[in-house]
């Protein structure tokens, strides 16, 4: 390994823009979740962990029904009920 680098000429990667109707975030998710999502995505031959996420997320809210309100309500209520 050099002792000094020269970057004077050096020429910044290419950039991969975003596409349409998906938004970069950075995010932390524990590690046991992040396996588990990469292992199915090796099990199905390869591909993206992160379109696993994804989709999970969407099916997600697609089956949520309650209002999120309705939801809050009702696990503070559960809580309650077993803190007592």
């Amino acid at each position: 390994m050099k002792q000094e680098y020269d970057f004077s000429k050096a020429k910044r990667g290419a950039a991969f823009k975003t596409p349409p109707g998906k938004t970069r975030i950075t995010i932390r998710l524990d590690n046991g979740a992040m396996s588990w999502f990469r292992e199915q995505a090796h099990a199905s031959g390869g591909g993206s962990y992160q379109s696993l996420i994804n989709e999970a997320l969407v099916r997600h809210v697609g089956a949520a029904k309650e209002p999120l309100e309705c939801t809050l309500r009702r696990v503070i209520r559960e809580e309650l009920h077993t803190s007592r």
